[in-house]
């Protein structure tokens, strides 16, 4: 089971995000937790994390949440993002972690 985590600006526009990743996942039988939350909780939430994904918004933080955290940090892409394509995030997620 793996454990995605999503950080944006205060974990409120990547829910939505969420939900639609949980559906592919689900469709995909992808057995995985995933939830949203602020970029300043990425300490507490990431720690266990296998990996986190920011907010195209919050992408200036890359570096400082690899610092933070022992998993792959990646960016969603910004048309995945937008368009809330959790299938397009669930088959990156795969792809980073060789799933």
């Amino acid at each position: 089971m793996r454990k995605i985590i999503l950080l944006c600006s205060a974990g409120m526009s990547t829910s939505m995000l969420v939900e639609k990743m949980k559906q592919a996942a689900q469709a995909e039988n992808y057995e995985c937790t995933i939830s949203a939350h602020a970029i300043a909780e990425a300490a507490e939430y990431g720690a266990d994390a296998d990996i986190v994904l920011l907010g195209p918004q919050v992408r200036f933080n890359l570096s400082k949440v690899k610092g933070i955290v022992s998993c792959p940090v990646e960016v969603i892409d910004m048309a995945a993002y937008g368009l809330m394509d959790g299938k397009k995030v669930i088959a990156f997620v795969k792809k980073v972690l060789g799933d």
